[in-house]
């Protein structure tokens, strides 16, 4: 397949093929599993580059996804309607990533893209609010002001998602600890906003999933489901997203633990094919966001992920996309969806 043709199918559901190929038959249709546009880096690069635009409604559909989350220009009356026929034609249900108000003078278009987006069908919202922390910052005062906006973004958001009854999942994005995070939501005590629980993100921040399913679970609205490998490096350890099933995650029982809060609740597939994020814990940089009294890090906490990191080798090499071609990286990216599927469909009941 030449580089045009591969640039043209990955802007269209033509895509799914390569995903079929790899799968050998036809998939399950799940009911609350979905994909989420950070779970197909090399498809949206690809498509930028196309002259066809990815349709990701489309493709989630063609995997036998039952959810979707995107993004939609709410001020678009046509795009809105189109997408409210598709979702429903498709028996889909749709998270939507939608700008929050950064002041007082943006509420009013967030209240209408909300209102819009309740009326398209939309079942709940998704936001990142953050960067990675260790990355991010230099110090804790910077930290700090980044914490305040986030909490004055949500104090100004909630009245409007109270007022149409549109659940708000944050995402813990590498940004916050999960017992900053969950302090937070108690401080809000909204039923409007929860979490978009990440199972992997927290790794980074020295926290065993399990510790931040716990804290966090009770919150949790929708998930990005995904498997993580950790391998040491000099200054710390790597962390990569690997096809479900092959990380050491306790999938089966995250995936039980979030199931028994809500039957319904959406797991979106973030299967994220790169190289693997370093992760510096060995180096002052990181630690420059955490002290002992606004933001704790015990070294007990340290000690814990350092031991799972020595405890669980990779099953495989971890995956890396640099130095390859557009069209190696498309095939692999399809690859770890279709292995992701396949363990999902056999081992999940989603």
């Amino acid at each position: 397949m030449t580089r045009r043709r591969i640039l043209q199918a990955a802007g269209s559901a033509a895509a799914w093929f390569s995903v079929r190929e790899a799968m050998g038959d036809t998939p399950a249709q799940f009911k609350n599993m979905g994909g989420a546009p950070a779970g197909f880096p090399v498809h949206n690069r690809a498509s930028r580059d196309s002259s066809k635009p990815f349709d990701f409604v489309e493709y989630c559909h063609s995997l036998g996804f039952g959810v979707v989350e995107t993004r939609l220009d709410t001020t678009n009356a046509e795009a809105v309607k189109q997408f409210r026929d598709k979702i429903q034609s498709f028996h889909m249900r749709a998270i939507l990533d939608i700008p929050l108000p950064k002041d007082e003078s943006g509420v009013a278009a967030f209240d209408k893209a909300v209102s819009t987006a309740k009326e398209a069908g939309v079942r709940s919202l998704h936001t990142a609010m953050t960067q990675r922390r260790y990355e991010q910052f230099d110090t804790m005062d910077a930290f700090k002001k980044d914490f305040a906006r986030c909490q004055k973004t949500i104090e100004l958001s909630e009245p409007v998602l109270r007022k149409y009854k549109m659940p708000l999942g944050i995402e813990n994005h590498k940004g916050w600890r999960a017992a900053e995070q969950a302090a937070w939501l108690k401080r809000v005590g909204s039923e409007w906003v929860g979490v978009h629980f990440d199972f992997g993100n927290n790794v980074s921040l020295c926290e065993t999933p399990d510790e931040t399913l716990r804290l966090l679970a009770p919150y949790t609205v929708s998930s990005h489901i995904k498997d993580m490998a950790v391998e040491p490096y000099e200054d710390g350890f790597l962390l990569s997203e690997v096809p479900l099933g092959g990380g050491f995650l306790d999938l089966k029982g995250m995936v039980a633990t979030l199931k028994k809060k809500d039957p319904n609740m959406p797991f979106d597939l973030e299967m994220i094919t790169r190289d693997p994020l370093k992760i510096p814990v060995f180096t002052d940089k990181y630690w420059a966001t955490f002290d002992d009294t606004f933001s704790p890090l015990p070294a007990r906490d340290l000690a814990k992920v350092l031991e799972v990191v020595h405890k669980n080798k990779p099953k495989s090499p971890l995956p890396h996309t640099t130095g390859m071609s557009m069209e190696a990286q498309l095939k692999l990216e399809d690859d770890n969806v279709a292995k992701s599927i396949q363990y999902a469909r056999q081992n999940l009941d989603l």
